[in-house]
């Protein structure tokens, strides 16, 4: 079959043309730079091809790190996961945990950040090449806009998910597929909330982007990771502090009848740190006081430079 002649474009397909073809009509991309694949780009330049499995079907794997000072914090504990994950689920090698540190250099330096939020992305890359090469690419925003009403004032409040949940087999990994907690996200939202809580039939997970922790007569328990929940690094952190500390921490399974029983509830998530919750749904905690203590804590630790 021949194909038609290619004349002339008329004005609309110049018009079409000279435009960024990924972004919809009006659409403005955010004026900041990016670390993608080697080379840092901005704006509209920051692309992804749309036959990297990362964009085409989500098959992707991040970290969230929170930068002080210009130093990330536990950045050794976040690569361990993300390479570790992109083992276990037979990505191509991703790029080395050192180059990924030297983007995210170039990007705060080139964006003038100090205190931030850096997300460090891995993708299956596009198929069909030998060896198949990830996707990569590293952006970071000032901290101030990411930072939720509860953390700024210690005393956040959480909802729970209408939606039955379940973590699946890829709950343990932070893969980019993030609908489902997505949509949880938008439950806080609409009620005026930091953080939504996934149930499972009467049975706690996770929050949307945090582990979950409560205190009920003095014992912290928090979901086991068999269950398949996200193996949160800030998680990590509180259960070593509380250990350090003297304080009884265990993993337990938490059912939604506890959630009104508990004397108290915190969440964990390495942007927040630690956010002692004053209200879950309708209800009023009675007590943030282990919750704030684990959270300075914390915030010593970061002082430290121990991470």
């Amino acid at each position: 079959m021949s194909r038609p002649p290619i004349g002339p474009a008329s004005g609309a397909e110049a018009r079409m043309k000279s435009a960024t073809p990924w972004l919809p009509a009006g659409a403005r991309a955010p004026d900041r730079t990016v670390w993608v694949n080697g080379q840092l780009v901005r704006g509209s330049d920051a692309a992804l091809s749309l036959f990297d499995r990362g964009a085409r079907d989500g098959g992707g794997l991040f970290e969230t790190v929170r930068v002080y000072g210009g130093q990330p914090f536990d950045w050794n504990r976040h690569m361990e996961r993300l390479v570790l994950g992109a083992a276990l689920l037979g990505f191509p090698v991703p790029s080395a945990p050192s180059r990924l540190r030297h983007a995210l250099a170039q990007v705060l330096a080139t964006e003038g950040l100090s205190d931030a939020v850096a997300r460090l992305t891995v993708t299956r890359g596009i198929s069909g090449g030998r060896p198949t090469r990830t996707g990569a690419w590293v952006e970071a925003t000032p901290l101030a806009g990411r930072l939720w009403a509860g953390t700024r004032n210690g005393a956040a409040s959480v909802v729970i998910s209408k939606r039955e949940f379940h973590p699946g087999a890829l709950g343990a990994y932070k893969t980019c597929s993030r609908l489902a907690y997505d949509l949880a996200r938008e439950e806080a939202r609409t009620q005026d909330a930091d953080e939504t809580l996934l149930l499972g039939g009467a049975q706690v997970y996770e929050g949307a982007v945090s582990n979950v922790f409560v205190v009920i007569a003095g014992e912290i328990r928090t979901p086991p990771l068999a269950l398949g929940i996200l193996p949160g690094i800030a998680r990590r952190r509180v259960l070593e502090l509380a250990g350090s500390l003297g304080l009884t921490a265990r993993e337990a399974v938490i059912e939604r009848a506890d959630l009104e029983r508990a004397d108290e509830l915190f969440l964990t998530n390495s942007v927040q740190e630690v956010v002692p919750v004053a209200r879950c749904g309708e209800r009023a905690l009675p007590s943030r006081a282990l919750g704030e203590r684990l959270r300075e804590a914390y915030r010593a630790l970061v002082a430290r430079g121990e991470g």
